[in-house]
């Protein structure tokens, strides 16, 4: 597939405070340098783009020197946090706004739904918008008349299509302005976080349609969101923007991992103070390692994998305590809860350490979170933690020629097959 949008050393930098130069000779003097082919005498160094740090300069890098391509047909998902750069850079590739530095190259038309009611003029009639939008992308009248019916079934706003965009509800403008960019054949779509303003049904609808413009048309989309699922499910590759820096870039899901694992580092070995315990219990270690080997800081999908945990119980009846385990993956999503019940060894007075095995291949290769809780006579929790330990599963070698990518889901039974 051919390269349709390709951004090199795109930069974008702001003054904060008052809006432009603030006089006349600084405005001459930069006029003087361009003219001349020089760089903007008033670039400075300018601060780090964090929206949470106190500004110390008078401007500021809110992107910074980001380089990817985009193939035509290509799904890709541009995520971060609030202040992240995303918007800033969908402007750019969308031509709203200029680059400070670097250049982006595109073949084609770009339809951009970046905001509620981007483009739509509020006195105008849904009718009369599409048509002006339909015109702002450089398509005929005719053109556009030929989608009209298919634009506004889409929209499901037909009863109000003839009311002026003033009286619309912001859901309604959102189905709106994505049905006429969906529908007027843009070669590059781009699209901001707007659908989260829509209902799930009309989420729902937009992804498959979006779906269809890649699959099916060719169509290159850029999508922002902070819906995980719907980047998951929709896009095939991921950058992740971080203070207005490429942190990553790679597969949809590794993107997503390295968003939500940000700031959580992966240890498989973690100790205890005693804050993590109280008169009954002092919880000491837990740690996660390939069987029969040290601590680990690898944890291999082909290995038998073993959860250790180590407690200290002070009560003469220790056996009226259990451990629970919750596994979640890194969306957020619950696996499975396994316990340790007393068929399996009971707790005893003093130093426990307690073992659980995994079989090998039980894990796909990804992130996990393990929540820890103790319970008191089967009923009474003392003790809870969630995410109390989180750990990485990778790929562990395997033969020549077998199929290396990742394969849905999130654990690996095995099963007892038989033909007869």
């Amino acid at each position: 597939m051919s390269i349709i949008l390709k951004a090199e050393n795109i930069s974008k930098q702001y003054r904060l405070g008052t809006v432009g130069t603030g006089s006349l000779q600084h405005d001459l003097n930069r006029w003087w340098h361009k003219i001349r082919g020089k760089q903007d005498p008033y670039l400075k160094v300018g601060g780090v783009n964090d929206r949470s740090a106190k500004a110390t300069e008078d401007y500021v890098w809110a992107l910074r020197d980001i380089n990817f391509e985009v193939k035509q047909g290509e799904v890709l998902g541009i995520i971060g946090k609030n202040g992240a750069g995303k918007s800033t850079l969908l402007k750019i590739l969308s031509r709203v706004t200029a680059p400070t530095t670097g250049s982006i190259r595109t073949k084609g038309r770009i339809a951009s739904l970046l905001e509620v009611g981007t483009g739509f003029h509020g006195e105008l009639t849904g009718r009369e918008n599409i048509f002006m939008n339909g015109a702002v992308l450089g398509m005929s009248r005719h053109e556009i008349k030929s989608k009209l019916d298919e634009i506004i079934a889409f929209s499901g706003c037909e009863k109000y299509i003839d009311t002026p965009v003033k009286r619309y509800s912001s859901g309604m403008t959102v189905r709106l302005g994505f049905a006429v960019a969906a529908h007027l054949e843009p070669e590059i779509l781009v699209v901001d976080e707007v659908l989260a303003v829509g209902d799930a049904e009309f989420q729902k609808k937009a992804i498959g349609k979006m779906q269809d413009l890649s699959t099916g048309e060719g169509r290159t989309v850029l999508f922002v969101s902070h819906n995980m699922a719907s980047v998951k499910s929709l896009c095939d590759r991921g950058i992740v923007l971080e203070n207005g820096l490429s942190a990553f870039s790679g597969t949809a899901e590794c993107a997503i991992s390295d968003y939500l694992g940000e700031g959580k580092s992966s240890v498989n070995v973690k100790f205890f103070d005693d804050s993590h315990g109280n008169s009954v219990f002092n919880l000491n270690r837990i740690c996660l390692r390939n069987r029969y080997e040290k601590d680990s800081d690898v944890l291999e999908e082909g290995r038998e994998i073993e959860l250790l945990t180590d407690i200290h119980i002070s009560d003469d009846n220790a056996e009226r305590y259990h451990l629970t385990y919750h596994l979640h993956n890194e969306m957020g999503d619950a696996l499975f809860s396994f316990t340790h019940i007393k068929g399996d060894g009971e707790l005893k007075k003093g130093q426990n350490i307690i073992s659980c095995i995994f079989p090998e291949n039980f894990f796909q290769p990804g992130q996990y979170f393990l929540s820890l809780f103790i319970v008191k006579d089967r009923r009474n929790a003392i003790f809870s933690e969630k995410d109390i330990i989180r750990f990485t599963v990778v790929n562990s070698s395997r033969d020549l020629g077998v199929y290396m990518g990742r394969e849905p889901g999130y654990i690996r039974p095995s099963f007892i097959w038989k033909i007869q």
